[in-house]
Formats: structure tokens, C-alpha cells, sequence
């Protein structure tokens, strides 16, 4: 397929090609699978160059903070729709390196959207729960006001505001924390969860922190659908279980038939002001529900069985069932009612032991 035939994108939903950033992400890193499964060579997926293991088919890599590298790929592949999932989520590293938080986070959206706006392209830009502090009891709307207490908060709501103002067809997402694979194995919630009791370490979790987690497969659908049939403006896309992390490590542990005693229970304020944690930024997402018209989000996890409802329901294991890293997979990574596939580790990639 030519990328270049002008002829692709006139009858083709979403419009095509497809650029997404931020594949070293979770949610990049299966959207771009997912997209990628269903319209090939006309899919491509940016990295960090210095992000050299993540490669194959359709991968490029580009710094989205240098506007010159940014210019001349869209030049190249002359893109009619971007899903903008690039930045940096590492909450210590944004608090100790402001400048990089900047550039990776407002500089790099910057410079896609100004490409985006240039070619004219569809746009879904990801945004996140943490722009708000949590001290009010959750449920956040779009209406709420804005008071991040990282770093990473801040650079996310100055992203939004850069893509809001000049990029009139934009929609962007607050997401919460999304359910899926990660290329390295340790970058997501579940992964970097597992990663711990798969090296028999312990893992501490906040009691206090409260989020609305989602599958990847039904983020997915939505970015398909809203390629399809665009929303403009602010949303948030956030699922519709309350979880704790501490209760998102319980499931993740028992799911995966993990030693019970590697989990361990916290509060923020027992574990020290670096980085800063927020608290319950659990969000309303009935607008885009509304909009939308149906609601795009099954629960994470889908079946009330996994849902933990004491401190110590990750010790129950008498009822016949057996945690496996499959069942991870299937329950966890996937969601059951309509499970999607789940892109390969950098260990399925590379070999176990390439990196050990």
C-alpha cells in the first residue's frame, strides 16, 4: 500500500493515514496494535529514539520535542488523523526535571498539533485524572477546576490548554489508568504491579489514591469511533469502578496467583512528599457518555468476583480457582466481553534474555 495515493483517505473511516505517538505508553502502544491489525501500512507509530528496543513494522522514531524531526514526518507521511499519546508519566522524574517535563509534555504536544492543524488531520489527544488534586471527594466533571499537585498535573493541563486553543477539531480525553500491556513490562498499572511479585519483591499501595481504571479494548472502540464520528472539546473518559490502588494490587495479586504477603497497605502521607501523590480523582463521565450515546466503558475489572471488598480478599484462595500470569491476560489485560488482542512484551519481542 502507498501511503502517499491521495486516493485513501476519500472513502476510508477513519481518514487515513494514522499517526500515534507515545507507543511506548500503554495506551499508544495497544492502540497502535489495535489500529495497526485493522489498516496495516497505513498505520504508523511513533517512539523515542531512544526507546530503541520498541521497533518493528510501522515504527518511527521521532522526539516529538523537536519540531524540525516533527515537521518532516508529517511531511513525509502526510497524516489525516493523529491519536496524540506521547509525554512522560513518570511522576519523580517530572518532579525532579521540570525542563524535561515541559518538552516532553507541552513542547511535543505542541509540536504535533501544530502539524495536525497544518494538515488538516483529525485529532484525539490524551490527557489524564491527575490535572485535579483529589481533595474533594472525586467524581470530577469537565466543569471542575484544575489544581494538579505534581508536576506532571501541571505540564498535562498546560498540554490541554495548547491543543484546545489551536486545534478547533480536537477531542481530548482526561483518562484515568489504562488496563493493558505494556511494550517493557513494568510501565503500566498491572505490569508494574506483577513485576514486583514476579521478583518475589513486595509491593505498597495506597489506600488513599482512587482512580477509575479501563480496559485498553474499550478505549480502543472508543478512538474508533470517535475517528468515525468526531466529538470536539474537553471529556473525560474515565470507567465506572471506584478502585483503589491498593485494591487494584489486591486484584492483580490474586488474579495471578501471587504470594498474598508481597502486598502491602499504605497511606500517602506515610510515604513521603516525593513525588507528591493525589487523592481520590475518580471522574464523572456521564457527558461523554451522553454525547456518545451509549457508554463506551465496561468495568475494570469486568466481573464483580474480582472485586476486592476487604483488606485481606487477596488471601482468599479456597474457591477452586488458580492465578496465572494467563489469567492475567484474559481477565485482566483483555476484557472479557469483548476481548481484543494483546500486542507482544519487549521479552515476547526480544527474548527473556536480551535484557536480563
Amino acid at each position: 500500500m502507498d501511503l502517499l495515493d491521495p486516493h485513501y483517505e476519500d472513502d476510508a473511516s477513519p481518514p487515513l493515514p494514522m499517526l500515534v505517538s507515545g507507543i511506548a505508553g500503554v495506551p499508544g502502544y495497544n492502540a497502535f496494535h489495535y489500529f495497526r491489525d485493522r489498516y496495516g501500512d497505513q498505520v504508523i507509530g511513533v517512539r523515542q529514539s531512544n526507546m530503541w528496543p520498541l521497533s518493528g513494522d510501522g515504527i518511527v522514531a521521532c522526539d516529538a520535542e523537536d519540531s524540525d524531526s516533527v515537521a518532516r514526518l508529517w511531511d513525509q507521511y502526510r497524516f489525516r488523523s493523529l491519536l496524540n499519546f506521547g509525554g512522560c508519566c513518570r511522576l519523580k522524574s517530572c518532579e525532579l526535571n521540570v525542563d524535561m517535563a515541559h518538552r516532553v509534555n507541552v513542547v511535543g504536544a505542541e509540536n504535533m498539533i501544530n502539524q495536525a492543524v497544518r494538515h488538516d488531520a483529525r485529532v484525539i489527544h490524551l490527557s489524564v485524572d491527575l490535572v485535579f488534586a483529589g481533595r474533594d471527594g472525586g467524581s470530577y466533571d469537565e466543569q471542575d477546576a484544575t489544581d494538579p499537585v505534581t508536576v506532571y498535573g501541571v505540564k498535562m493541563v498546560e498540554a490541554e490548554n495548547v491543543v484546545l486553543s489551536q486545534c478547533d477539531n480536537a477531542c481530548v480525553l482526561r483518562i484515568s489508568l489504562p488496563m493493558g500491556i505494556s511494550f517493557n513490562e513494568h510501565a503500566g498499572a498491572i505490569d508494574w504491579i506483577a513485576s514486583r511479585f514476579k521478583q518475589n519483591k513486595p509491593a505498597t499501595l495506597f489506600t488513599d489514591e482512587v482512580r477509575t481504571p479501563t480496559y485498553t479494548d474499550c478505549m480502543n472502540d472508543l478512538f474508533a469511533t470517535l475517528l468515525d464520528k468526531p466529538l470536539t472539546g474537553l471529556y473525560h473518559a474515565g470507567g465506572p469502578r471506584r478502585l483503589t490502588l491498593y485494591q487494584i494490587g489486591q486484584i492483580v495479586n490474586r488474579v495471578g496467583g501471587y504470594d498474598p504477603d508481597l502486598l502491602h497497605k499504605s497511606l500517602r502521607h506515610e510515604a513521603g512528599p516525593m513525588p507528591p501523590r493525589a487523592g481520590d480523582v475518580t471522574m464523572d463521565s456521564s457527558k461523554l457518555q451522553q454525547d456518545l450515546g451509549y457508554n463506551p466503558f465496561d468495568p475494570w475489572p469486568l466481573s464483580d468476583q474480582w472485586l476486592p471488598d476487604h483488606d485481606r480478599w487477596h488471601y482468599e484462595r479456597e474457591d477452586g480457582f488458580s492465578g496465572s500470569e494467563e489469567k492475567i491476560k484474559t481477565l485482566l489485560y483483555q476484557n472479557p466481553a469483548k476481548p481484543g488482542l494483546v500486542p507482544p512484551s519487549r521479552n515476547e519481542v526480544w527474548g527473556a534474555s536480551r535484557f536480563a
